[in-house]
């Protein structure tokens, strides 16, 4: 089985650092593996905590009079030089739970207010993002978003404009746009499920 003998911190940032594991793979070969993680120290990493508790939330909101339609941020990101279409977002602040970083997230994203509906657990509970990279995890709000559209709330870092998607647009969007996979695979779902766009979570 493969070990690690040692971790280093390698920068001090507050949102995200990057760790030197000093690892040895399955024949006994040692090799340095890096890891970006939101924790700020190395008794935070998962490795060390063996928790999953999530570092951030994603919220998939149904807005419209007729519930057709889906709230979805267009971004800028920095790693692409671009802009790309994901689910509002954001990181889980210390001693706050999930969900009300997602009414949170939201307000201050899109300028809408966010009613999460009751699911099983299964459906919001942290899932890992891209385990080759980072020990990230997030969960999953779902519900339905009212009020009006506001940039008001946004950091002066974001660059975000706001997009309330019928099933014409999330076609066109999956078609033509680059697209978050998570965000991707859940406006599959609102494609196929018209009547009720939470029927999968049943």
């Amino acid at each position: 089985m493969p070990t690690i003998k040692k971790i280093s911190k390698l920068t001090e940032n507050n949102h995200l650092n990057l760790y030197q594991l000093d690892a040895v793979n399955k024949v006994g070969k040692e090799f340095p593996y890096f890891v970006a993680s939101r924790a700020k120290e190395t008794e935070k990493l998962k490795i060390k905590t063996k928790n999953n508790k999530p570092d951030g939330v994603i919220i998939y909101s149904i807005c419209g009079e007729n519930r057709d339609k889906v709230v979805l941020v267009r971004q800028y990101r920095y790693s692409l030089d671009d802009y790309i279409y994901e689910f509002p977002a954001g990181l889980v602040e210390e001693d706050e739970d999930f969900k009300e970083a997602a009414v949170r997230e939201l307000k201050e994203e899109t300028g809408l207010d966010l009613q999460p509906i009751e699911t099983d657990s299964m459906y919001e509970k942290p899932y890992f993002t891209t385990i080759g990279m980072t020990d990230e995890c997030c969960a999953t709000v779902y519900g339905y978003a009212s009020g009006e559209v506001s940039k008001q709330g946004q950091e002066d870092s974001e660059e975000i404009e706001i997009v309330l998607a019928d099933r014409k647009e999330v076609k066109r969007i999956l078609k033509e746009e680059r697209v978050a996979i998570m965000c991707a695979y859940m406006l599959m779902h609102f494609l196929k499920e018209e009547k009720d766009p939470f029927s999968f979570l049943n």
